[in-house]
């Protein structure tokens, strides 16, 4: 009884360290300061989000026009106010922490998350304990919700209690660590918060994959800081389930220099597979190191970045290796490799070619940005690998900032510029040489 004890304490102080991380905190209010973002604004109406879904209407467009199988990338910080992110993303992670507090004193603290699983009858007693809900109303739920019926509940189960459509059906309340006092889960949120703008944010996403299906373009959700990641996956597995029911309409996108990027992504394919749809996803290092280290740093909670660039190699490798496995097995899975890495490259052919994955499946394809590593993107094309150019499209001031975070981002590549320098030059000589300057 009393390693589990500790397990506990140890597990709601590390959850104490983790919310943190979703508070608003006024210095990094507006993502100018210290970071280069293009839409990371604080918007102060809704109106401004319906223009930018609208641009993105045109990007939808503009890419079907270009390709008959192309992609478009959206930001959810540009359809819905980052404020409510934050505060959504908080909500999230409160209602997981609570999970994981119950999972240590039932002796599983630690626990990969796909292998916690509470018994029905130890969660109702602790939920009553605990004085959330009474023994009979929490079978209520799990009956309500089809759960529980194996005799045990992971935090996939427990999620899918949390409807983010609407606002839940009953006032959850959990314990408050401090003051020991139950608190209202959703005491942030006002009616116009929850009726509204989470509303509002899906009937957005709504409209973009709707037009995406109807133009044969795949829309891919853009990654962004950690603490408003929690809600923006949470909104795009919504929209995941309600547009990947034949095929990949709809791509998440998974930051692997995070800490969390494996646990997060796995679970996701669970949830897919249990639920019958298919799986997009893009896989990137990520592109917010400084800021999320100054945040973290400054307010006092767990840098949620991997120690070093080798560990998040490792990280995408993980993450990469698994989808590839799923593709194999289920054939209901797609990934975009964006990623400048030679190595990356030469890690995915190298298991494509193992599993039996053939580019003409369609099921990987490879991304770079317009204008960096063609010594990648060619070669690939050539191959018969399906290979995208990320095109950033936009006034100067907007764009510049997007190219320096990929700068950022990969910093390797830019210490690699001598081998594409020294690429370019032998081109230049044997056009010279041989009399063919354009071709």
């Amino acid at each position: 009884l009393s390693s589990r004890t500790s397990a506990a304490e140890k597990e709601m102080g590390g959850a104490e360290q983790r919310e943190k991380q979703y508070r608003a905190h006024q210095g990094f209010g507006n993502h100018r300061g210290g970071v280069n973002s293009a839409h990371g604004y604080f918007y102060a109406d809704e109106a401004k989000c319906d223009q930018h879904m609208e641009t993105f209407l045109h990007c939808i467009d503009a890419s079907s026009g270009s390709s008959e199988d192309g992609f478009s990338a959206i930001k959810l910080t540009a359809l819905a106010r980052p404020q409510f992110l934050v505060r959504f993303s908080e909500v999230l992670v409160k209602w997981r922490r609570l999970f994981h507090q119950m999972a240590a004193e039932q002796g599983q603290a630690g626990w990969a998350v796909l292998d916690t699983k509470l018994e029905v009858e130890k969660l109702q007693e602790a939920l009553a304990n605990l004085g959330i809900v009474s023994k009979a109303e929490s079978q209520q739920w799990f009956m309500g919700e089809n759960l529980g019926t194996s005799g045990t509940v992971d935090l996939l189960d427990w999620n899918s209690l949390f409807d983010s459509r609407t606002k839940l059906s009953r006032p959850l309340l959990i314990p408050n660590r401090k003051t020991g006092q139950l608190e209202p889960l959703l005491s942030r949120f006002s009616e116009e918060e929850e009726e509204l703008q989470m509303k509002r944010v899906l009937q957005r996403m709504d409209v973009l994959a709707k037009r995406a299906m109807e133009k044969g373009v795949r829309l891919m959700v853009d990654a962004e800081q950690s603490y408003f990641q929690p809600a923006i996956s949470r909104l795009t597995v919504e929209t995941q389930r309600r547009f990947n029911r034949s095929q990949p309409i709809i791509y998440n996108t998974y930051q692997c220099y995070l800490k969390e990027a494996y646990n997060n992504m796995t679970g996701d394919v669970e949830l897919s597979r249990r639920e019958g749809w298919h799986f997009g996803t893009k896989l990137v290092r990520g592109a917010y190191m400084e800021q999320e280290r100054e945040r973290a740093a400054q307010m006092g909670y767990e840098d949620p970045i991997n120690p070093n660039y080798e560990k998040t190699n490792e990280m995408y490798h993980r993450c990469l290796d698994y989808v590839l496995e799923e593709i194999k097995h289920s054939r209901k899975a797609s990934v975009m490799v964006a990623s400048h890495n030679e190595d990356t490259v030469k890690f995915t052919l190298h298991r494509m070619m193992e599993l039996g994955i053939h580019p003409s499946d369609k099921k990987v394809c490879f991304g770079q940005l317009l204008g960096m590593c063609d010594q990648i993107t060619f070669p690939l094309g050539q191959a018969g690998f399906p290979v995208y150019k990320y095109v950033p499209y936009g006034p100067v001031n907007e764009v510049l900032p997007y190219l320096s975070r990929r700068a950022q981002e990969n910093r390797g590549f830019m210490q690699r510029a001598n081998r594409e320098r020294d690429l370019l030059w032998k081109e230049v000589k044997r056009r010279l040489l041989t009399g063919n300057l354009f071709s």
